[in-house]
């Protein structure tokens, strides 16, 4: 029977010969998530022996990895903004980059509206709400997508980080108009499929394989929501309120023309960590 650290490093030797970049931080979690402890437990337990069973779940979960799979579907685990995210292959995994969108809502509202209103358009997993409800604990938040399977994750996420009380999920479609009865808001904020069509099958396969295809279809151009929630969803915005967009790479500055165009006061480009011009603001 092996320790714990042996199996670590057993699974990370393994992902580092088959040249996956981020071979240590994932086989922490693929061995975590297989003993049913967090990476702190684990790092905590590392001198412990591991079970029979345990060795086999890594070995499985090793293999669905070397074989492509997310390591986020894998153990239907993720973490976004510091907040745990139940992630299913219903809904795209949360990247580091789209945690701008929270800087720029906290930024817009910290100090000024305590009690606002945030929706948040094709919600996905609901990372963005959660986050948001979590930074702004007056906020309150309603989060929108067009798929039932996304919105029954957002809904475990939602009551994971306990926020049920201040969130409603509704199903409505991004493309169309709202639903009546949904109210005003401060903060429109949203993360929408931006992929061009014809580029999606130049993706990583990890991405393109797994990664439900709906969730990153933007169209011919990639703008496709950017065009309809313009048209649709900013009558929901209040005076002085804000649309928020993260964008895709080379995006922004035609998103900014499109809200310029449609009425807005004025528009902003943000950068993400990396330096890619990752979010677009619009002021109503």
């Amino acid at each position: 029977m092996k320790t714990y650290n042996e199996l670590y490093i057993n699974t990370r030797n393994t992902l580092k010969r088959s040249g996956i970049e981020a071979y240590a931080l994932e086989a922490r979690v693929l061995v975590a998530s297989a003993a049913g402890k967090s990476v702190q437990q684990l790092l905590r337990d590392l001198n412990l022996y591991t079970t029979a069973q345990v060795e086999e779940q890594v070995a499985a979960y090793t293999a669905r990895r070397l074989d492509g799979e997310p390591v986020a579907y894998i153990t239907g685990d993720w973490e976004f903004y510091g907040l745990p995210i139940k992630v299913t292959k219903d809904v795209l995994i949360p990247r580091a980059d789209t945690e701008l969108l929270v800087d720029l809502v906290k930024a817009a509202l910290t100090g000024y509206k305590m009690d606002a209103r945030v929706l948040d358009l094709c919600c996905g997993s609901g990372c963005i709400t959660c986050a948001v409800g979590h930074e702004l604990p007056a906020t309150k938040l309603v989060a929108v997508d067009l798929s039932a399977s996304a919105l029954e994750v957002c809904r475990a996420n939602v009551n994971l980080n306990r926020l049920t009380t201040r969130v409603i999920c509704m199903q409505a479609d991004a493309t169309a108009s709202p639903p009546l009865g949904i109210g005003s808001f401060d903060v429109i904020v949203s993360n929408p499929p931006y992929i061009a069509t014809d580029e999606i099958r130049t993706l990583d396969r990890s991405v393109r394989d797994y990664e439900p295809v709906w969730a990153l279809d933007g169209g011919a151009d990639g703008l496709r929501f950017y065009k309809a929630i313009i048209k649709y969803w900013k009558t929901l915005l209040r005076p002085e309120g804000l649309l928020i967009f993260e964008v895709g790479e080379g995006q922004a500055e035609a998103v900014s023309n499109m809200l310029a165009a449609a009425g807005f006061s004025s528009t902003s480009i943000h950068e993400d960590a990396r330096g890619v011009e990752r979010a677009v603001v619009g002021r109503m």
